[in-house]
């Protein structure tokens, strides 16, 4: 145990640490890596073994945690517990031993075989002083193993400043999650309308995913296409129904009339400043493109294309084969890879269509756990 003994940080030290997570978590938009860099600046200000960062769930009537080190995510009920009774009264809580202190909870302890000792509980505020979570420090890691109200102080101004930064953070994902789910939803009416199913925009999502991954798109842009595929159809809602689900073969006047779904798409989301709307305008525009130029709506060849309409091409096209419907049986999956060979360098990306192969396993995964039921 000696080993693991530390010294508080010296003034210098403080400082650095302050300067350095505050500049993290002013430049970060993600949530879960500003609640990481809180917990893991007021472990490194207070010298403590653990630190939590704790929200409300005002729906749920609970406290959580997504970040607390050593466990994963932890709820209870709200007013229990010291991070409960921290949050409930506003008021920050020091004790030296947890289990003389009857508003402790021994749970969690008992779940992952830590022993709590020393906690310090300190609530954050946002902008208009509401409570909005807690952070909670276990186990001070010097040769007193106690916390200080020096450490109190500490902790409380980075609660200050990190409750305010979070508070941003929080709203902006809210926008953003607002945003997905109409998007989601936007795309599930355009398919309803030609008679497929919620569960294809889902997969195509999923598809597009896995396959901007393997292309070496980082993880950010490729969730931002998992986000925006299922809109890749949105034009159809502009499709008359009797062109949309004619049961029998098209007149060539019927099929430029489908085509123009890619245009409407664009229409209807062009403009945008937002980054999610401006990016489903690409997909619902150029899906339809071919690599060799030979599709619509633009002929657009090559790299003209941009990668997302390149990605959601081979996937939307791969679950529209993989799918059966009323006008068509699915297709087994040793033609729909000859087809993907066939088409590889014509209809589409080379680069694509290497990574549908290479992914194939995951993809096929997918198409299992969201297969259409009935």
């Amino acid at each position: 145990m000696g080993t693991l003994l530390k010294t508080d940080l010296s003034s210098e030290e403080l400082l650095a640490v302050i300067f350095d997570y505050m500049a993290k978590i002013t430049g970060e938009t993600r949530l879960e890596n500003v609640l990481v860099y809180m917990a893991n600046m007021g472990r490194e200000l207070i010298v403590a073994d653990r630190c939590t960062v704790w929200l409300i769930d005002e729906a749920k009537q609970e406290v959580y945690t997504t970040v607390a080190h050593g466990v994963r995510e932890i709820r209870i009920p709200a007013g229990t517990g010291l991070v409960g009774h921290a949050i409930a009264s506003g008021e920050p809580i020091i004790i030296e031993d947890a289990y003389l202190d009857p508003r402790h909870n021994p749970d969690n302890d008992r779940k992952t075989g830590y022993v709590s000792k020393s906690i310090i509980t300190i609530p954050f505020r946002n902008n208009d002083g509401t409570v909005i979570g807690a952070y909670q420090a276990i186990n001070k890691m010097t040769e007193t193993a106690k916390f200080t109200s020096k450490d109190m102080e500490l902790l409380s101004l980075a609660a200050s400043y990190a409750g305010k930064s979070l508070e941003s953070v929080m709203l902006h994902q809210e926008i953003v999650d607002t945003q997905r789910e109409i998007i989601a939803t936007m795309g599930e009416i355009g398919e309803m309308r030609s008679k497929e199913t919620g569960n294809h925009v889902k997969r195509v999502a999923e598809y597009s995913y896995v396959l901007a991954l393997a292309l070496g798109l980082s993880p950010k842009e490729a969730e931002l296409l998992r986000t925006v595929s299922p809109m890749h159809d949105i034009g159809k809602v502009g499709i008359p129904d009797a062109v949309l689900n004619k049961p029998g073969k098209l007149t060539d006047e019927e099929y430029e009339i489908i085509k123009s779904h890619t245009r409407i798409g664009r229409q209807l989301l062009k403009g945008s400043r937002r980054e999610l709307l401006r990016a489903a305008s690409i997909v619902a525009e150029q899906h339809h493109e071919k690599w060799d130029g030979g599709g619509y709506p633009n002929g657009l060849k090559g790299e003209e294309i941009h990668v997302y309409g390149r990605i959601t091409a081979v996937a939307d096209v791969f679950d529209a084969l993989s799918a059966e419907r009323v006008y068509k049986a699915a297709w087994p999956l040793e033609r729909i890879e000859r087809l993907f060979r066939e088409e590889r360098g014509k209809h589409f990306d080379p680069a694509v269509v290497d990574a549908f192969f290479a992914k194939l396993p995951q993809l096929l995964d997918i198409r299992e756990r969201l297969t259409d039921k009935g």
